[in-house]
């Protein structure tokens, strides 16, 4: 089987797909909760502190010269990015546990007989109780 045909057989297999599906819709509910947080959130936040805009604040470490742009450490968007990280793993995690409950009611569903199984349950006690008689 060449490489090609084996990567085919791999890339068209549900759990391929099902993963790239998962990574489009993961990479959109990432850009919406960004903008969550950058442009719902932190403004209350920021006027709740006194009018800081919390996606400014840096600490210089080296300022701008005529050759160089300033050299910052941006604080204030590492804030934003670790509040969107928050609201993401949250959800991610009311999501598997929604999944884990779905999951725990179909295990608890007990397996229906098959009606041949039925048919020979009930002709072996027949037998037995035949048996037991003779």
């Amino acid at each position: 089987m060449s490489m090609m045909e084996e990567f085919k057989k791999f890339a068209v297999k549900g759990n391929v797909m099902d993963l790239a599906v998962g990574v489009v819709i993961g990479t959109a509910f990432g850009k919406i909760v960004t903008s969550f947080v950058s442009d719902i959130i932190m403004p209350p936040i920021g006027v709740l502190t006194g009018g800081v805009d919390f996606s400014q604040l840096s600490i210089t470490l080296k300022k701008a010269t005529p050759e160089a742009v300033a050299v910052t450490m941006n604080y204030g968007l590492f804030i934003n990015t670790i509040i969107d990280f928050l609201i993401i793993s949250f959800s991610i995690f009311i999501v598997v546990k929604q999944l884990n409950r779905f999951k725990k009611k179909e295990e608890k569903k007990p397996l229906a007989t098959p009606e041949d199984v039925k048919l020979l349950t009930e002709i072996r006690d027949l037998l037995k109780k035949l048996t037991i008689k003779n």
